[in-house]
């Protein structure tokens, strides 16, 4: 059997679930299949996932998070839940804690498109760091607000109304000497200035 050949780097993906219920069983965790279905639709590279669902204790997100980086070398982790103002909403903390260096555009724009749809998004904690040669974002937790927050929004005639986050993770995963992701142009256009553009 011929091996298939993708002249796409390879990368490996953490996806994080934060939730006490969605942990015990109670219910079925709807954010990572979301977050997989999207990246496996926006990205041209080769994929495989590194997906955990784990109850909000912080010590917990912090061993999940470093594990995601250090010993699986993931370069690009995406959390979801536990980023409210409740008290057990630690998601934020646990990342900070276990950061080389914060991305604070990205909790800001994250919160500018959810403004469109509820006034609570004021109250959302999500944080963006670096650790190492890795990019963790935290991501809100329902499917909907997910692909919002990743890809932005869209007229009726598939204009940008508001540019998506992910529009700006592949540079910034370039800059940390990440692998070069590519995209998929109808779904989220990737932006590098020209000198950082590679040609094929």
């Amino acid at each position: 059997m011929s091996e298939v050949f993708s002249a796409f780097e390879p990368v490996k993906i953490g996806l994080l679930s934060i939730s006490d219920r969605a942990s015990s069983g109670v219910y079925r965790d709807a954010g990572l299949p979301a977050l997989e279905g999207w990246l496996a639709g926006a990205l041209k590279n080769p994929l495989s996932f590194v997906s955990r669902v784990i109850p909000d204790e912080q010590p917990l997100i912090e061993t999940c998070l470093r594990d995601m980086v250090d010993i699986e070398g993931c370069s690009l982790i995406l959390t979801t839940g536990g980023t409210g103002p409740a008290l057990r909403d630690v998601t934020p903390d646990a990342t900070l804690a276990i950061a080389d260096r914060v991305m604070d555009g990205f909790g800001e724009r994250m919160r500018q498109i959810s403004l469109r749809f509820v006034p609570t998004a004021i109250l959302s904690r999500q944080v963006a760091v670096i650790r190492k040669q890795s990019l963790i974002i935290n991501l809100p937790g329902q499917p909907k607000a997910i692909k919002e927050t990743l890809e932005g929004l869209k007229d009726a005639n598939a204009q940008p109304i508001e540019v998506g986050i992910f529009a700006a993770v592949p540079y910034c995963v370039d800059l940390i000497g990440g692998p070069y992701l590519e995209t998929v142009s109808e779904i989220i256009n990737a932006f590098r200035p020209k000198s950082a553009i590679r040609s094929k």
